[in-house]
Parts: C-alpha cells; structure tokens; sequence
C-alpha cells in the first residue's frame, strides 16, 4: 500500500520508524542499482559496528535503622539510631552492540581483488545526534572517505538533529533557498565539488547520479522509487497512526496544513 504523500513520509522520521525505514532503504538501494551496475561492478551491503554503554540507576536495597541500647517503649525514652555509613548510588552499567548499514559500490580487479568505488549512506538518527558514538564513528569515516579515492553519496531524510553532509547548511540555504531534506554526492575525481540536490517535503524524491569510475559514467538512482519500495514492503500502513499531532520533529503553519490534507485525502 503506498504512502499518502508523494515524497518522503514525515511520519517516518519518528525515532520508532525510522531505523527500520533507514535499514529498508539501504536494502531496496542495492536491489535497484544490482541490475543497472554495469560488469564488473556490482552493490553490496556492508555493516558499520560499535559498543555503546550505558548506565541504569539501580534503586538501593531498602535500609533498616534499629535503636541503640535500650529499648524506648521500656524506657519512655527517645530511642537514638544507630549511625550509618553514607549509602552510594547504584548505577549497573551495560554495553549495547550497535549497526548501522550502509550500500557500497565495488567493481572487480584483474589481480582477483575488489576496488571500493563509492559509498552510499542513508543518514540515521544517531548520525545526527550530537554527542552520539555513532555520530563521532560517522564523522571520522566521512572524513576518511573524502580524503580518499572513493565517491561519497550522502542521503539526509531527517528534518531535525544536526547537520552532518559537508557542505556548509547557510551556504546550501543561500544557494537553494528553503529544503528540507537533501543528497549531497562528492566525486573523488573532483575534490573541490559537492553536488546537491534539495528536496522539498511537498515533492518527490529526486533520481541523482551514482559515479562510477572516471570514464565509465554514472548510474541513475531513483530515490522515490526506492522510498516507494521500502514503505511498501514494510509495515507503516498498518503501524503509524497518521495524526499530525504525533509528528516528529513537528511542523508548523503551512506545512502542516499541508500534511493534514494529505492525510485526509
């Protein structure tokens, strides 16, 4: 069953969709490249990994305070308890195993090894959460893949959090004027240049170009198509209650008039 809007799914920014949503994309992105790639390259998915602690408060057993000496109900005295240490904060500490996933695109070399020619990424709610692990491991690897010989695709389908694709969000603004979600692709081959595309939330999501490697063109990606794929086979009908008030982050003023009329029709 499709989406009620024609674009991204606001509804699906939620954090209790969208990791599943950011998963499935990654999915139906390799699926729609697989028969496009020309030979020898192909799109696999490849896994990012890492250890996130956290600390739980652990409520303390409860403390018994007994009388000193005599007993005051015998002595019609004032009973004095017992002094006891000073009692700590418990806190139990859990380490959570974390993955993200990401599309990468290979081609095979004549030697019978495999050369890394771009990396696609879907950005998640971690990616774009400051003070995040994944947020931290996200960026290095950025800057590892921007200073690399490897084409950099970066797919933003969140409103909120922070800016995380390279170039600068007043620069993108004055350029493009209001978005509110965007592809940034770095070529490798041109290392001064990001291409980007802004995507408002009332239109389709664009089709953008894949780079292969120099000489060998690019392969078109039609991220509606993709969305489209990944809201159909998932679970959204069924699970999201379509009520603008549980939007997250929230809209506002013609926007979310907007929204409320795709949702009524």
């Amino acid at each position: 069953m499709l989406s009620p809007f024609p674009g991204m799914d606001p509804f699906l920014e939620h954090p209790h969709f969208f990791p599943g949503l950011h998963t499935a994309m990654h999915f139906c992105i390799r699926e729609a490249l697989q028969p496009r790639l020309p030979a020898p390259y192909f799109a696999e998915i490849s896994e990012r990994v890492w250890i996130e602690s956290s600390a739980r408060y652990v409520e303390p057993d409860t403390t018994v305070i007994h009388s000193g000496g005599r007993d005051e109900s015998e002595a019609g005295g004032v009973a004095v308890a017992t002094r006891m240490g000073a009692q700590p904060l418990v806190f139990e500490v859990t380490d959570d195993e974390r993955t993200e996933t990401e599309v990468e695109i290979r081609t095979r070399r004549d030697d019978e090894g495999e050369r890394l020619v771009a990396v696609i990424e879907v950005l998640s709610l971690t990616n774009k959460t400051p003070g995040e692990k994944g947020r931290e491991l996200y960026l290095e690897k950025q800057r590892e893949i921007l200073n690399s010989p490897v084409h950099l695709v970066e797919i933003d389908l969140l409103r909120g959090g922070e800016h995380t694709t390279p170039m600068f969000l007043e620069r993108l603004r004055l350029k493009a004027g209001a978005f509110d979600y965007h592809v940034s692709v770095h070529r490798f081959d041109q290392p001064g240049r990001f291409f980007i595309y802004p995507c408002k939330l009332e239109g389709p999501l664009p089709e953008i170009a894949i780079p292969l490697l120099p000489g060998d063109g690019d392969v078109p990606l039609d991220l509606q198509a993709v969305f489209t794929r990944a809201y159909d086979t998932g679970p959204y009908r069924r699970r999201v209650r379509y009520d603008p008030a549980r939007l997250e982050p929230p809209l506002s003023g013609e926007k979310l008039a907007w929204v409320e009329q795709m949702v009524r029709g």
